[in-house]
């Protein structure tokens, strides 16, 4: 990527931004052309330059989804980055960018569910409700992620999350529980493992 326009995102400049497409028209065509690559996108994303994200959202909403040499999209970096406006400007956009997968099938929910981000794994959970049946690699949900990390107050966002919106489902709430990791292990078994069974009662309940 040219200098001008890297110091451009990294500084959060859209006057140069501008500059540099009256320059160069076609610049983020040959970008896009690319497999994998940082974006200015990506660079926003890192930095936390919300207002030149959003304008390059706009004028290329391809950059969203693109992954870069490491396996990570824009979404992902804002997420390990700190960077929860950006996470939600990214949505304000795009919510199915919840279901992006990345390095390893790795989700925003499967990060937030390692990592112990309560409030954005909720987030997430409200505005895509489906990213609760996304696997990663290895076939974990988030909820395996959770269970498996020792992360129990994200387990126990979750379990009440999907207690709440499957209420009249209980076939649902026990598929969830039984789907299997690469390894057979399931959500309960990994609870199991953990010493935390008794998180997971109410679900053979009606």
């Amino acid at each position: 990527m040219d200098e001008r326009l890297k110091r451009a995102a990294e500084t959060g400049n859209i006057d140069a931004l501008y500059s540099f497409i009256h320059h160069d028209a076609n610049v983020f065509k040959r970008i896009d052309k690319m497999e994998f690559v940082d974006t200015p996108l990506h660079i926003a994303a890192v930095t936390g330059n919300n207002g030149f994200a959003m304008e390059m959202m706009n004028l290329k909403p391809s950059f969203t989804r693109k992954l870069n040499q490491d396996g990570f999209s824009p979404i992902h970096l804002a997420l390990l980055s700190g960077k929860p406006e950006m996470v939600f400007d990214f949505l304000s956009i795009d919510e199915n960018l919840v279901r992006l997968k990345g390095r390893e099938g790795f989700t925003v929910a499967h990060y937030a569910a390692r990592d112990v981000n309560v409030h954005l794994l909720s987030q997430f959970l409200d505005v895509c409700p489906d990213c609760i049946f996304d696997l990663t690699m290895r076939r974990q949900t988030a909820l395996h992620i959770a269970a498996e990390s020792k992360n129990f107050e994200a387990f126990k966002v979750m379990l009440e999350w999907i207690q709440k919106t499957f209420k009249d489902s209980r076939s649902t709430r026990i598929k969830i529980l039984n789907l299997q990791d690469k390894d057979g292990n399931t959500v309960l078994h990994l609870a199991a493992s953990n010493n935390q069974p008794q998180v997971l009662f109410p679900f053979f309940l009606d």
